[in-house]
């Protein structure tokens, strides 16, 4: 029972009495109400009370759900990481695998740049060495140059042959001695000796047109090489271009002249410098080479 009701019946029945007089009832009616605004006070704490009670627990709920999608959330995470390390790790190994083939192939391709480098300079060498023990008349029918790592001797006909003619002409016995000097003291080299032609049309009736005369001149080079000045005949080869492997214009007498050439070209020997270049550097693996430029280059210049 509430306390203000307890109150209000004992003052009835005092006033019924006739035993309370009117201040004391005042007084009493004065406590009466002072509790009752107490109570409505407390009443409305508590309902104040308990509204902040169901949003702290809602609040709390919220928070629950929260932590716990929170919670998945650094699980996948964890789970995503490991993944990541663990696929990290391999990928480790893989870069470090190919780190050892970079420079693996670095340290090969190295290697062909200094045999390169080493041919070249043999080829320079040799160069030098036979323009040097050329006289100026000489070197007015002979021209030496290297292209693509190979050296070409150039003899003109006139020096060479009586015109229309593959017999070779006694003034280019002295010529042919230096050049064959030079050849003997380089043998790992090899040597092909290439015969060409203007267009002009022979008219000899043992020889039937240019491709004739352009072998038959490269072959009497090779046998006075090998015949005359004792230059080993595996060593050499013997061909010829015809009219087909021009340096000027055949409209011209000046053009004709210089198309009307033999030609001594000196290579290393096939065989022995792809030796040195599949040969690997020390201490590493030397990379395949069967798909590499190399045999092309090597015989490209041949071909001029």
């Amino acid at each position: 029972m509430p306390i203000y009701v307890g109150m209000a019946i004992m003052a009835m029945v005092l006033l019924l009495s006739g035993c309370v007089s009117n201040k004391k009832y005042q007084s009493l009616q004065a406590s009466y109400d002072e509790m009752r605004n107490k109570e409505q006070e407390l009443n409305k704490r508590y309902q104040d009370a308990q509204q902040q009670l169901t949003s702290a627990n809602t609040q709390v709920k919220s928070l629950e759900d929260q932590i716990a999608s929170e919670r998945a959330n650094v699980k996948a995470l964890q789970e995503a990481l490991n993944q990541c390390l663990a696929s990290t790790n391999q990928g480790n190994v893989n870069i470090s695998k190919l780190v050892d083939e970079i420079n693996a192939s670095n340290r090969y391709i190295q290697h062909l740049v200094n045999t390169k480098n080493k041919s070249d300079s043999l080829n320079m060498v040799l160069t030098n060495r036979l323009t040097r023990s050329l006289s100026r008349e000489e070197m007015q029918d002979v021209d030496v140059q290297v292209l693509k790592g190979v050296v070409y001797i150039s003899l003109s006909d006139n020096m060479l042959y009586k015109s229309g003619s593959y017999e070779i002409s006694e003034k280019a016995g002295e010529t042919l001695s230096k050049i064959a000097k030079i050849i003997m003291d380089y043998k790992d080299y090899d040597v092909l000796v290439e015969g060409n032609t203007d267009n002009v049309p022979i008219s000899q009736t043992n020889i039937r047109n240019n491709w004739d005369l352009s072998a038959l001149r490269g072959s009497s080079v090779v046998q006075a090489l090998q015949n005359d000045y004792g230059v080993n005949p595996k060593r050499l080869t013997a061909g010829g271009r015809g009219e087909y492997n021009p340096v000027a214009s055949n409209d011209t007498e000046s053009g004709k002249t210089r198309n009307r050439r033999t030609q001594i070209i000196i290579t290393p020997k096939l065989d022995q410098f792809m030796e040195l270049i599949d040969k690997a550097p020390e201490n590493s693996a030397a990379p395949d080479t069967s798909s590499t430029p190399t045999d092309s280059t090597l015989v490209l210049p041949i071909q001029q």
